[in-house]
């Protein structure tokens, strides 16, 4: 007799604690492969202090085959699943097709950024939910101190050092918090001009920092911030975003070159197209964590809408407390529908939440106590070190090294501004040129095959020159004489490449947090259905469909190509794409994300 079959699609805290949960309980009795986009489980909380230049990228990247080791792991993203014929169809990282059938399914696929229906947003801000981001973070702030330290003009050099994060949760606060003190460390070594300095601002609609916390640590929160010079708005968000700038609701204007969106998350849009009862985009399942009319499907983390049974008639929040325990409780009743164990309802009580707030200043209140100060400093990093999987020695190595060494503010140039957008329903996974994206219109399973990464890095925008061809004071219906969509520039006539470039080479949370805790992983279309479009350029090849969603699968197009760089232009060279590739355009990693299809950017609320 076979042994029965379990896929788990995500491998996020939830995902990630249920699989390591039911290696350990089937004991080789069971097959679990484990679908995910990485190959590695993303400690989120740790996130912040890798946009501060504190921790290196692979310290918070747990790997799943190394801990995991009787668990299979497929690299791919779920894009359907015909729960009658159960399999799961997945696309893989290089473009290929596969299918995984299934006895007990298990969705952890997370959540992704939370988009309002502001103007601009899409366009000119950056979410924070995987690695890429908090790279391009990194080397966007540090480039912007840099450029602010040698810049001529005074308003440039303000606009520079000027960053604004949207939104005072948790990544809210820990990310203005850490930043302030990594550009302050940045400016002793470029000084700026006499009285000036880089400048944080916080925004949010709520009352207070943290709102979700006790409202003594919030006081604690909010005095740090101010004191390390951090501009704490309450009440206050972002009506408009624009290139130099955002307007904000109380009517004054913001210069600044950088907007950080931290307001919130929402659950993948994979289970939107599998017809069954949502709870706010959430798969409702009992307070066993099984779908209601299917029995071998199981869901957990950010995607399901766990019944709270402290609170009756409530639903467990989104955050990585719960995930993580879900993760636990959703292995033990998976195997106990093998016939191994016995199964039990979702119960959860409050550990407590900690914020770390860079240095040895910290928030928190383990299990209702709260501290602050060294104290809750020791407290969270300690307790982090125990959450972690792996890699705690080499994170507690660089933690020491921070204390006793300075900072290394230098830019990799890894990641590119237009390869994070984000509308992006796969935060963790940066796009690259040519590679095919994906959309799924919520409830039809239409599919486009549409690579907005690659169509829209031709219309990047340098630091200088705003996309389109549109500059700052020019009206935004006339056309640049030296950028696509007006008339060719004067050095490349008929859209010939400039003289001096070759033609075919262009230049190129955690317990204790509130934080979302799984982070999107496999299973999700390559957008959200919302910011899918119809194809601008390339063919559509329809394939075979799966899944109850009848998503038709469509082949890669040949991504368009992008604008020529003229002569003059900036050389921030990276990585070359293939030498069949067309060229992706301009790649200033400050430039936003220009849509192509004409439509503003629809939020969720």
């Amino acid at each position: 007799m076979s042994r029965p079959r379990i896929v788990i699609v995500g491998a996020g805290f939830a995902g990630y604690r249920t699989a390591r949960t039911l290696s350990r309980l089937t004991r080789h009795q069971a097959d679990i492969t484990l679908l995910n986009p990485t190959d590695y489980f993303l400690y989120l909380p740790l996130l912040p202090q890798v946009a501060a230049g504190i921790l290196e990228p692979r310290r918070v990247s747990v790997s799943l085959s190394g801990t995991l080791p009787h668990v299979r792991l497929v690299l791919g993203e779920a894009d359907g699943i015909d729960l009658d014929g159960h399999t799961v169809h997945y696309s893989g990282p290089e473009g290929e097709e596969g299918t995984l059938p299934f006895d007990r399914l298990v969705l952890a696929a997370g959540s992704v950024n939370k988009l309002l229906p502001v103007p601009g947003v899409a366009e000119h801000a950056h979410g924070f939910r995987g690695l890429p981001e908090a790279l391009y973070l990194r080397d966007h702030v540090t480039r912007q101190v840099e450029l602010a330290a040698a810049a001529k003009d005074r308003a440039e050099c303000a606009a520079r050092c000027t960053f604004v994060v949207v939104g005072a949760g948790y990544t809210g606060t820990e990310v203005a918090a850490h930043g302030a003190m990594y550009t302050d460390a940045q400016v002793r070594r470029h000084p700026m001009r006499t009285g000036m300095r880089p400048r944080w601002m916080l925004l949010d609609v709520a009352p207070r920092v943290l709102p979700e916390m006790d409202e003594r640590l919030s006081r604690t929160a909010g005095r740090v911030l101010r004191q390390r010079g951090v501009d704490v708005r309450m009440g206050t968000s972002v009506k408009e975003a624009t290139h130099d700038g955002v307007l904000l609701t109380d009517g004054s204007t913001v210069d600044t070159r950088t907007l950080v969106w931290c307001v919130g998350v929402r659950p993948d849009p994979l289970v939107e197209s599998l017809g069954l009862p949502l709870e706010r985009g959430r798969l409702l399942v009992d307070s066993h964590l099984r779908v209601p009319g299917r029995p071998e499907v199981f869901a957990c983390g950010d995607v399901a809408a766990v019944p709270d049974l402290n609170q009756p008639g409530q639903y467990t929040p989104m955050t990585a407390q719960h995930a993580w325990r879900h993760g636990k409780v959703c292995a033990q009743n998976v195997a106990a529908s093998l016939g191994v164990g016995r199964r039990r309802a979702y119960r959860h009580r409050d550990m407590g939440f900690v914020v770390d707030l860079g240095g040895a200043k910290a928030a928190a209140n383990p299990l209702g106590l709260p501290m602050s100060g060294p104290a809750a400093g020791a407290v969270t990093r300690g307790y982090h070190l125990a959450a972690m999987p792996g890699n705690r020695v080499r994170v507690a190595a660089d933690w020491l090294l921070d204390a006793v060494l300075p900072r290394q503010a230098v830019q990799l140039g890894l990641v590119r501004s237009w390869s994070v957008p984000l509308e992006s329903a796969s935060p963790e996974v940066a796009r690259v040129p040519g590679r095919p994206e994906r959309a799924r219109r919520a409830g039809t399973g239409e599919r486009d095959a549409v690579d907005p990464g690659a169509e829209r890095a031709g219309e990047e925008r340098s630091e200088e020159q705003p996309p389109g061809g549109h500059s700052r004071d020019r009206p935004s219906g006339e056309p640049a004489k030296n950028q696509p969509g007006g008339e060719p520039a004067r050095n490349q006539p008929g859209g010939e490449p400039a003289k001096n470039q070759p033609h075919a080479e262009p230049r190129e949370e955690q317990p204790f947090g509130s934080r979302s805790g799984s982070t999107r992983a496999s299973g999700t279309p390559r957008r959200a259905a919302e910011t899918a479009g119809p194809p601008a350029r390339g063919t559509r090849k329809p394939r075979k469909t799966s899944g109850t969603s009848g998503a038709t699968r469509s082949a890669n197009p040949a991504a368009p190509s992008g604008p020529t760089r003229s002569a003059d232009g900036p050389a921030d060279s990276g990585p070359e794409p293939p030498a069949d590739q067309p060229p992706p355009g301009p790649d200033i990693a400050p430039g936003p994300v220009k849509r192509t299809d004409g439509r503003a950017a629809e939020g969720d609320s």
